[in-house]
């Protein structure tokens, strides 16, 4: 849910990046912060584990300009990948306004990305969210492996919407700000639509 400060003319929109462990979230919101001019970023908080594994959540607001003279800021989360963690997902997912799927492209890791989507589903729905109407984007990372899977495989598999789908490497940054650019807008259109 949008929150609109009309003291402050701003506009503040919650992304989250959902997936599999080790998928690449953490890394795509790492890429952006430091790609991110320091004028149009906030501090980036990260609470991880001695293996690096996010733990609750990254929070990056951005800003992206204005909106019928509001300035729009998005505040980008990502979710633990480990199941263990759901209760933290769904708190996470409290007032989204857009979903960035993350994908593992590894073979191996196919159905751990199934059951990660099955989840994101379950969790939104919990919430009174429909994943078929909401801003929604489909990366698969990892597409500089050798474990890749073909990308038209993947789409197949887990594709739920024909959302945006784009193939990225975060570590390079391949792919990362056109899956944000691509989910932004959708929020912004969603948001001009109320």
């Amino acid at each position: 849910m949008t929150f609109i400060n009309y003291a402050a003319r701003e506009i503040n929109c919650k992304i989250v990046y959902y997936g599999p462990g080790l998928c690449g979230k953490t890394t795509n919101l790492q890429y952006i912060y430091d790609r991110t001019n320091p004028a149009a970023k906030g501090k980036l908080i990260s609470l991880a584990t001695e293996t690096d594994r996010t733990l609750f959540f990254d929070f990056l607001p951005l800003d992206l300009g204005t909106v019928k003279g509001f300035k729009t800021r998005f505040h980008l989360y990502t979710v633990p990948g480990q199941v263990f963690y759901d209760a933290s997902r769904k708190l996470i997912l409290k007032g989204v306004d857009g979903v960035v799927f993350v994908a593992d492209s590894q073979e191996a890791r196919l159905e751990a990305n199934v059951e990660s989507i099955r989840n994101l589903d379950k969790n939104l729905k919990e919430q009174g969210y429909d994943i078929a109407t909401m801003p929604y984007v489909l990366q698969f990372n990892k597409r500089d492996l050798p474990t890749a899977m073909a990308a038209d495989e993947l789409y197949r598999r887990l594709n739920i919407k024909r959302e945006p789908t784009f193939e990225a490497v975060a570590t390079t940054g391949a792919g990362v700000f056109d899956t944000l650019k691509a989910v932004a807008r959708q929020v912004l259109m969603d948001l001009k639509k109320k």
